[in-house]
């Protein structure tokens, strides 16, 4: 029932084998801990180490779903590549390296983007965010700015048509296009090596709802990082305790490929 997720503690991951997972995370609050500015995001070399380790025994199955863009994500994991969909699903590379992108209405964007940047020169803490067929405008630094920054960027949106507004953690964006992390599971699950895989996705946000949706539809697992309505099936209280249950599948799945080997 949507809101009313079981615990991740209750979930029994020595269900999942290496070569029938899937994994799908998010990034910000989920594999990286959420920071006051976007570009003061880091990732432990501990958790770069455990995703190089679920990638190896998954046989590439483990992708990043994301709002940031790839090569963002690309430069926080160095030297780990994987297989990411970004900017909220406009933009994604497959396992294989193929790179495609939704089209982008450059215009309008920038037509609104003047709006918000304006907005955000105008009042200090406020983080202005250019992003290939994205922005966002982020109020972390000033909460009590949240509800004029949500009316500005509706108000500067408004009768642009084909542009979406997504309602993020102290965050809000504007997006070219319909696509969304549903859309990027979706793909990824039409193709090698996720294809067939029992997919579980992770993560922190509003979102991750549709993404969550999704994994419901085709029968996988869900996990919300955080407190918050949503349509997961599993919740964990936060990054550290979902990256510990990350090291643990981990560690699981390398047991189980060296029983298989007789090791």
């Amino acid at each position: 029932m949507a809101g009313q997720p079981a615990p991740l503690t209750t979930f029994d991951h020595t269900a999942l084998e290496p070569d029938n997972t899937a994994l799908f995370l998010d990034f910000d609050g989920t594999v990286a801990d959420l920071a006051e500015r976007p570009d003061a995001v880091s990732v432990p070399a501990a958790t770069r180490e455990i995703l190089a380790r679920l990638d190896k025994s998954t046989q590439g199955a483990v992708a990043i779903v994301t709002g940031r863009p790839i090569d963002e994500i690309d430069r926080f994991l160095d030297p780990l590549k994987l297989p990411v969909a970004g900017v909220h699903g406009l933009e994604r590379r497959a396992a294989g390296g193929r790179r495609t992108a939704a089209a982008i209405d450059e215009e309008q964007l920038a037509m609104v983007g003047i709006r918000l940047r304006s907005f955000a020169d105008a009042h200090p803490g406020l983080i202005f965010e250019a992003k290939q067929g994205s922005m966002a405008l982020h109020f972390r630094q000033r909460p009590e700015l949240a509800e004029a920054a949500t009316a500005t960027v509706h108000e500067a949106v408004n009768g642009h048509k084909g542009l979406q507004i997504l309602h993020g953690k102290m965050v809000v964006e504007v997006k070219s296009g319909t696509a969304n992390k549903s859309h990027a599971v979706a793909a990824f699950m039409a193709e090698p090596p996720f294809l067939g895989r029992i997919p579980v996705f992770a993560g922190d946000d509003v979102t991750d709802e549709d993404a969550f949706r999704e994994i419901a539809r085709i029968s996988g697992v869900s996990i919300k990082i955080g407190g918050g309505a949503t349509a997961a099936i599993y919740r964990t209280p936060g990054t550290e305790t979902f990256r510990n249950w990350l090291a643990r599948l981990a560690d699981s799945f390398e047991a189980r490929i060296l029983a298989k080997q007789g090791i």
